[in-house]
This record gives C-alpha cells, structure tokens and sequence, in this order.
C-alpha cells in the first residue's frame, strides 16, 4: 500500500514539475515573441528614423553653415537669407518631414508595442511637432514662406535617447531570452 501511495505522489511530482515547466517555456516564449515584436515594429524603425534623421540634419547644417561658422537657423543671429530659406523648405520638405511623419505613424499606429504603460512625454512631443510642421508645410504649399519652422520645438535629443535606449535594452532582453 505505501509503495502504490509513494507511487503515486511521485507520478502527481513528476506531472506537477512537468506542467510549470511547460508554463514558465511558454511565457518565455511569449516574451521574446513580443520582445521580437517591439523591436521589428517599433523600436527598431524609430532608432534607425531617428538616428537617420539626426545624422540628416547634420549634414544640412554642415552644408549650409555660413563664412564666419554661423547657421543661418541658429538663434540670434542674421536672420537667413532667401536663398538659405529656399535650402531649409526644400530639405524639410523632402527629408525631415516624412522621417519625423513616420516616427509619428509609428508612435500612433503600434502604441500597443510601447514598454510603458502610458504615452511617454516625449513621444506625444513629437506627434504636436509634425502636427505643427504639417501646417507650415501647408503655408509653404501656398508660397507663404513667413514661417520656417514647426510651432512646436522637435524634442531630436531627447527623441533620439529613448529610442537608443529602448532598441538597446530590448536587444539586451532578447539575448537573455534566448539564452545568450
């Protein structure tokens, strides 16, 4: 009887210990499937858009910077020339506002993939800068050049840092959960 009894508590053991193993591999799998998710859908993109983005306006300013070493965009100085405004729309128009639209297309459309559980700050910062650019764009779409810039500033260092921070911390994550 106590064989049959110590037999039994051994197969309930086994099948116990069998079952929250099964139930921790697949919350693992879990996880790294969302882990994998965030990074290909959201924090991926937004690092390589803002780091593409930043790399971009560097380059413009370093193509436009004036004799003396001034930008014609910095505060307080000469106000710009017409023909570096002229510079300014066209690379804005072509280059830095369909980047900063797609970090807002990302932002809007896989907030589900976010690591916070609200929108953080920067992030919605973002969103009212294009919002603010897509007007000025559309002054410049009727030759109203009296405005060059968005009514909201573009938070580039801060935006810049998140995504580097979240791709990198993920990425780390990822590794962990595969077992690297």
């Amino acid at each position: 009887m106590i064989a049959l009894v110590v037999t039994i508590a051994l197969a309930f053991a086994g099948y116990l210990a069998t079952y929250l193993n099964g139930v921790r591999l697949s919350q693992r799998q879990e996880r790294l499937a969302r882990v994998n998710r965030q990074l290909s859908d959201f924090y991926g993109p937004l690092f390589a858009l803002t780091e593409g983005n930043s790399r971009s306006y560097a380059e413009f300013l370093e193509r436009n910077v004036r004799p003396d070493g001034s930008s014609p965009f910095g505060e307080g100085g000469p106000a710009a020339t017409e023909r570096e405004s002229s510079e300014w729309r066209l690379w804005a128009s072509t280059v830095f506002l369909p980047n900063i639209q797609a970090m807002r297309d990302l932002v809007i459309q896989r907030a589900d993939l976010l690591r916070e559980r609200e929108v953080p700050p920067v992030l919605l910062e973002l969103c009212a800068h294009v919002s603010g650019y897509e007007i000025t764009a559309a002054r410049w779409a009727r030759e109203d050049y009296s405005e060059h810039l968005s009514v909201v500033p573009f938070p580039g260092e801060e935006i810049r840092a998140y995504a580097r921070r979240g791709f990198t911390e993920l990425k780390a994550e990822q590794a962990r959960l595969l077992g690297g």
